[in-house]
């Protein structure tokens, strides 16, 4: 048996999310600091800069990590490769370099805890099931119950991803269980729009997540080229049909964003 103290019983460390054995931990300070970045901290706890932390607790289930997301781990955890094969592992191997995640994604499964590497992202906990195929922008992917599949999907057409200022290729999960996602955005900031045969369309790259039963493309603002000109918005990004789209206020630039370990 292992008895922890400082670690739920943490004042510093308050609960903001919890489901189904998934803790999600905000610290409220940043209380290793020294003197030359004291200034940096405190302002940075003011405008909720803050790190944040996901704790597993598996009760028997199995879950897939973003390579290096692990932290430590307590009881009768047990760590693979999640690779099933030669095959398996090629097949994974060109799912990333097109989709741009980690090659292998570990699996941790037993009966004990897995606390994940801090991080400045903002932390999602999205229910896959009610997603009917959570497709998700780059870098999103943290950690999922290991019943969700995961597969890539390609964008409708060409001109979407390269007019659309996105990728080729994303990762979406399938299935049944929680996944565990880092946002550049709070949820409290997050837009959900549900389309029900229907259209949306976005000036920039602000949609994050959204249902795969959406087909998307990238149109004219206008009905022709000087009416895109003269309304000052040229091409936009369409959703079309039904479904759910998670939209930040914002565009999201990629550099800008604060990762795992605040890198």
């Amino acid at each position: 048996m292992i008895r922890s103290n400082n670690l739920f019983n943490n004042a510093n460390m308050k609960e903001i999310d919890a489901r189904d054995g998934i803790h999600v931990f905000e610290f409220q300070k940043d209380l290793s600091v020294s003197p030359a970045n004291s200034i940096v901290a405190y302002y940075s706890s003011q405008m909720n800069i803050r790190k944040r932390q996901v704790l597993i607790e598996l009760n028997g289930r199995t879950f897939t990590l973003s390579a290096g997301a692990m932290q430590w781990m307590a009881g009768d955890v047990k760590m693979g490769s999640g690779v099933k094969g030669i095959g398996d592992f090629l097949g994974k191997t060109i799912s990333a370099k097109i989709s741009k995640e980690s090659t292998i994604k570990p699996e941790y499964s037993g009966n004990g805890m897995v606390m994940l590497e801090p991080t400045y992202h903002y932390i999602l906990l999205e229910n896959v099931e009610k997603w009917n195929g959570l497709v998700l922008d780059d870098g999103l992917f943290l950690a999922c119950d290991s019943r969700i599949k995961q597969k890539i999907v390609a964008r409708t057409n060409l001109s979407s991803a390269v007019l659309g200022n996105e990728g080729l290729f994303n990762l979406c999960l399938e299935g049944q269980g929680i996944a565990i996602l880092e946002s550049p955005v709070p949820r409290e900031e997050l837009i959900e729009f549900e389309l029900d045969n229907d259209v949306l369309k976005v000036d920039g790259n602000m949609a994050i997540a959204w249902s795969n039963t959406l087909k998307f493309t990238v149109e004219k603002s206008g009905k022709s080229l000087l009416g895109s000109a003269v309304s000052g918005e040229g091409l936009v990004n369409v959703f079309q049909g039904s479904g759910k789209i998670l939209m930040a206020p914002i565009g999201i630039n990629p550099m800008a964003a604060v990762g795992t370990n605040g890198k």
